[in-house]
């Protein structure tokens, strides 16, 4: 499984590419021959997938009943605008215009990298600073009840 970390501040240039930074490339051993792929997020940024864990993403919303609406609806909105990325030979991905304005970044933004796990979300350096404004006055409550019951049976003991 793919572990990348951390935050990387980073800019879109005048043509919407992003430089990928070489700590985190390096992160990335076969990015250039797997590629990687972009797709909206869940709040108001983008996310970068490696492609293969795109496919194994993939591969479960293949297995949901495509019989239940509410099952295509969340497929078809996952899925809209998800597109292949490439390096170029300086390592530079070119970001889709779409995607960038969806979300409300544009040409010659400041950016965050911030990579959780096995994906990158993509934000605006303003936007990122914001969700950080809003944190929960106690995170130790927020922890307890996100990974309070972690290791509980599923009888609660």
């Amino acid at each position: 499984m793919v572990q990348l970390l951390g935050e990387f501040d980073c800019k879109l240039d005048a043509k919407g590419r992003l430089m990928v930074p070489s700590s985190l490339k390096k992160q990335l051993p076969n990015v250039e021959q797997e590629g990687l792929v972009i797709n909206r997020g869940f709040e108001k940024h983008l996310v970068i997938y490696p492609k293969k864990v795109w496919e194994g993403i993939v591969e479960d919303l293949s297995k949901l009943n495509p019989y239940e609406k509410k099952t295509r609806e969340f497929i078809r909105y996952f899925t809209r605008g998800a597109t292949e990325l490439t390096l170029d030979a300086t390592g530079r991905v070119n970001l889709p215009k779409s995607l960038l304005e969806s979300v409300g970044i544009s040409i010659n933004t400041e950016l965050v990298l911030a990579c959780q796990f096995d994906k990158i979300e993509v934000w605006s350096k303003s936007a990122y600073e914001a969700l950080f404004d809003q944190e929960p006055e106690d995170f130790a409550m927020l922890a307890e009840e996100v990974m309070g019951n972690k290791n509980r049976g599923e009888d609660g003991k």
